[in-house]
């Protein structure tokens, strides 16, 4: 198997474990708005979507306007919790040394607005690992599903989309990698493996200890 140039990773989810808390706390607001929406639906439906897509689809299916403050709400719970909560995803600092140690560049492509990427990786002590090659959704024209950001990560990180291998946790960011024209490795945590593969990842691990081994580098592979 041939090495990556560059593996782009997505936040949430992935490097740190806060997409269940994110999605309890969204599916509570939703309800509350007048759409039943149990936890493991939300993962489904809106795990790794832009906050405006999530949106645009709920106001659809209400056939009205949400109200302005909602994700201001959501945000702020959001926040309160992962301050108390948050952690890195077990295994995935050790497959950072990994590929640290073979130099292997790597960098954060997520829907997260840059403020929340920062936060989430300095509270967790991964920062260290990405050196400021972080790229969020917020900042290119079309959120994931589009490849816009991971194309745009690609570009600033000197690298042909080719080259790149995607690590990702939702099929929104499945469908982004692929679309990109990059190799897409599905982190199944919350996801069903079979939704990230039907969504066309090359491949899929349960645990981030399995990902140097995924990436072609065998040792400390779990």
């Amino acid at each position: 198997m041939r090495l990556p140039e560059l593996v782009i990773f997505d936040c949430d989810g992935t490097l740190v474990d806060s997409e269940r808390i994110a999605n309890e706390v969204f599916a509570a607001l939703i309800t509350a708005e007048g759409l039943p929406t149990g936890f493991a639906e939300c993962v489904e439906r809106y795990m790794g979507r832009s906050a405006g897509s999530c949106v645009a689809g709920i106001e659809r299916e209400l056939g009205r306007p949400l109200r302005t403050d909602l994700l201001a709400l959501r945000t702020a719970e959001v926040d309160r919790r992962l301050a108390g909560e948050l952690t890195a995803v077990p295994g995935v600092r050790e497959a950072l040394e990994v590929l640290a140690a073979a130099g292997t560049p790597v960098c954060v492509a997520s829907s997260s607005t840059p403020a929340e990427i920062e936060f989430r990786l300095q509270h967790t002590g991964l920062a260290e690992f990405f050196g400021g090659a972080v790229f969020s959704a917020t900042t290119v024209p079309n959120g994931k599903p589009a490849p816009d950001v991971f194309l745009h990560a690609a570009k600033e990180m000197g690298r042909a989309p080719q080259d790149c291998v995607v690590v990702e946790d939702s099929v929104t960011g499945v469908l982004a990698g692929k679309a990109a024209g990059m190799r897409v490795i599905g982190f199944a945590d919350l996801m069903a493996p079979d939704a990230l593969r039907a969504a066309g990842a090359d491949q899929v691990v349960r645990h981030a200890g399995e990902l140097p081994a995924a990436l072609g580098y065998q040792a400390n592979a779990r």
